[in-house]
């Protein structure tokens, strides 16, 4: 019998890899282990060489784990595109976010800011700098740490108002969505999948990752707040 695929992913696709696991599974007799994880220690354990059939991460983190050699080259497929929104605690004041004027506005009205250490946390901080407001915010930030969904901060009253995925933000309790980032401000991340070069079922691996790209995980994607890529 052929050995459990072991997957690791960060916790921005957990939900969505979860449901097209259990989708690939009711057609195909395959074990399939999903590991999510925060994305900075998913690619330090993949650099590491712990031994993994495939990797979901985002696109540019897949591709210095392919310039590293630890993901085979040529094997990146992107799976989803995935944006950011904006959530308060539950019953909490509802600011206005829909320009980029008033999300501008709510930032620098919040008493506590809380976003991810994933990419979409990175583009945030460049976006404040480039409003000019970073300073002014320095004090305020909390930055979840790798794996802790910033909704759980919002939700326990440590951060005013929190930025994650979408995808992260939708199925937690606690907390209240504002809506999704205005688009002239959208922070996306495609996020993508490759073969492990510690895969040992690639093949099978192959298979799979070209199963979560198919135009039949279309529906799975939109349901948990993503697009395919």
């Amino acid at each position: 019998m052929a050995s459990t695929l072991k997957i690791i992913s960060s916790m921005a696709t957990k939900q969505v890899l979860a449901e097209l696991v259990a989708l690939y599974q009711q057609d195909h007799a395959v074990d399939i282990a999903l590991e999510s994880v925060g994305g900075v220690d998913a690619a330090k354990r993949v650099q590491a060489g712990e031994a993994f059939d495939l990797v979901m991460l985002a696109q540019d983190a897949i591709d210095k784990l392919i310039a590293g050699g630890t993901v085979v080259a040529g094997s990146r497929v992107d799976i989803v595109r995935s944006g950011v929104a904006v959530a308060v605690r539950a019953g909490a004041p509802k600011p206005d976010i829909g320009s980029e004027e008033a999300l501008k506005a709510a930032v620098l009205a919040a008493p506590s800011i809380s976003y991810s250490t994933g990419p979409s946390g990175v583009q945030l901080v460049k976006l404040f700098e480039r409003w000019g407001i970073a300073e002014e915010l320095k004090g305020r930030t909390v930055q979840a740490p790798p794996g802790v969904p910033v909704g759980s901060l919002v939700a326990k009253g440590e951060a005013a108002l929190g930025f994650q995925q979408l995808a992260e933000l939708i199925h937690l309790q606690g907390i209240d969505l504002l809506g999704p980032l205005p688009p002239a401000v959208q922070i996306t991340t495609v996020f993508s999948g490759g073969l492990a070069a510690t895969a040992s079922q690639p093949d099978a691996a192959r298979a799979l990752l070209a199963f979560f790209a198919a135009p039949a995980a279309a529906e799975a994607k939109q349901r948990q707040g993503m697009e395919p890529a």
